[in-house]
């Protein structure tokens, strides 16, 4: 047995090992799908994800697109922005925005009586339109984007992807549809599973491509 000590040989091991168990369950991943779902059985070791992570048609060269013009990375919780590679964000001059967090997305909560997930996202639709936004936690953040997509708000992408047992499938349903009826870039993982980590393999893939650094040498790992 080989025991890897160095972060880029234990990710190129597990990569290894990925792709042959994807091919002895008789997996084949679409080329411009792989680097993401990869990405997250990484993150997850869940093979589960080879069959329910959903692509609306080029949903993964356009995110690319849009980290490589700078677009912001907008996510429904700190933990799924503590998961991204913010050396990646900042070599691609990408903002990272969660609203969480703030006072004002609290106080607008109580005010109405909705989460400050669902009021973070009505800011974030506001403020950065064409951005890209993950969902992995908060199911009522992705309803929240939903609404704003039937009012006209057009992203670079929305990664959908909570977790859970309550409005998280009846959430990701409605997102697909209207993705797929309006032509919005999307990335969603059907069913009850997700998750903020899942989030940020997603968007790590995506930044990793964009800033040419698939290759973990190439993110100085060795």
């Amino acid at each position: 047995m080989i025991l890897h000590t160095r972060p880029g040989d234990i990710e190129r091991a597990s990569m290894e090992i990925i792709a042959r168990e994807l091919e002895e369950r008789g997996v084949c991943l679409p080329k411009e799908n792989q680097a993401v779902i990869k990405r997250v059985v990484h993150a997850t070791a869940d093979f589960d994800f080879a069959q329910n992570l959903r692509f609306t048609p080029g949903a993964a060269e356009k995110g690319v697109r849009a980290f490589l013009s700078g677009a912001a990375l907008i996510t429904d919780t700190n933990m799924a922005a503590a998961g991204v590679s913010r050396p990646m964000l900042e070599k691609l001059h990408c903002p990272l925005r969660c609203y969480m967090a703030e006072e004002e997305t609290a106080r607008l909560a109580r005010e109405r009586g909705v989460t400050r997930a669902a009021v973070s996202m009505e800011r974030a639709a506001r403020e950065h339109p064409r951005g890209v936004f993950a969902v992995g936690n908060a199911p009522t953040a992705l309803l929240s984007l939903c609404n704003a997509l039937e009012d006209g708000l057009r992203p670079a992408l929305i990664i959908g992807v909570p977790v859970g047992f309550v409005n998280v499938t009846e959430s990701k349903e409605r997102l697909w549809a209207l993705c797929e009826r309006l032509s919005v870039p999307a990335i969603a993982a059907m069913g009850r599973k997700g998750g903020s980590t899942v989030a940020a393999a997603v968007c790590n893939a995506l930044l990793y491509t964009a800033a040419d650094a698939l290759d973990p040498k190439k993110r100085g790992w060795g």
